[in-house]
């Protein structure tokens, strides 16, 4: 099982990631497209990251708006492998 981060290392590691927020023990990110298509597009490009990190965000989706939310369920909370996709994520447009 992934090891928990400290608060301390979460706060630092979240203020490197541009567009991404810590609620709880989450990592938010929050993106706005032009329209369905485009936000589908998106998230289809997420799934060969999230496969091959064997790590999968929850993910909204509302006509033009897509959140992602990342943690790792079974350490019940933020570990190395959310900062990992969510570093890996923001590199996609």
């Amino acid at each position: 099982m992934a090891e928990l981060i400290n608060n301390t290392e979460i706060q630092e590691r979240a203020s490197q990631l541009s567009g991404w927020t810590v609620e709880g023990k989450q990592l938010r990110s929050t993106r706005l497209f032009k329209d369905f298509i485009e936000a589908i597009a998106f998230v289809n490009k997420l799934v060969a990251s999230s496969e091959a990190a064997a790590h999968h965000p929850d993910i909204e989706i509302s006509y033009n708006k897509v959140t992602l939310n990342l943690t790792t369920h079974d350490a019940g909370g933020l570990t190395e492998k959310d900062f990992a996709l969510a570093q890996e994520i923001s590199t996609l447009d």
